[in-house]
């Protein structure tokens, strides 16, 4: 059974900095690309970031770039994102998901299969 658990949301003010956990369990963690997401209160599901299954490519959504860095540490089978200067409108829960498929966007959500329950990150003004 494929399960992912995030950790480390919660509450910051503007300006801060908090780092996001995923760990994976049930699946060959090394072999998938990971990504992240998040949605805001009366809002679709967003891209954040994505890592390539060896961690050699990295995307970002615009809104991430030059703020938020994602990795992985394959020997302890998570995923990472590293959020730094925090804004107001990064206040959502976080997810994070497994590409199994080999097919379909790394920058849709509708391509990955597997899921966490998500983590709050309230970002104060």
């Amino acid at each position: 059974q494929v399960q992912l658990v995030e950790s480390g949301g919660g509450l910051v003010q503007a300006g801060g900095s908090l780092r996001l956990s995923c760990a994976a369990s049930g699946l060959t963690f090394t072999t998938y690309p990971m990504g992240w997401f998040r949605q805001a209160p009366r809002k679709e599901r967003e891209f954040v970031a994505a890592i390539s299954w060896n961690g050699g490519r990295l995307y970002y959504a615009d809104s991430a770039k030059g703020r938020f860095t994602v990795s992985r540490e394959d020997a302890k089978n998570t995923v990472y994102l590293q959020m730094n200067t925090l804004k107001p409108e990064d206040t959502a829960v976080y997810y994070c998901a497994a590409k199994v498929d080999g097919s379909g966007d790394l920058l849709n959500p509708g391509s990955y299969r597997y899921w966490g329950q998500g983590t709050q990150v309230t970002v104060s003004s």
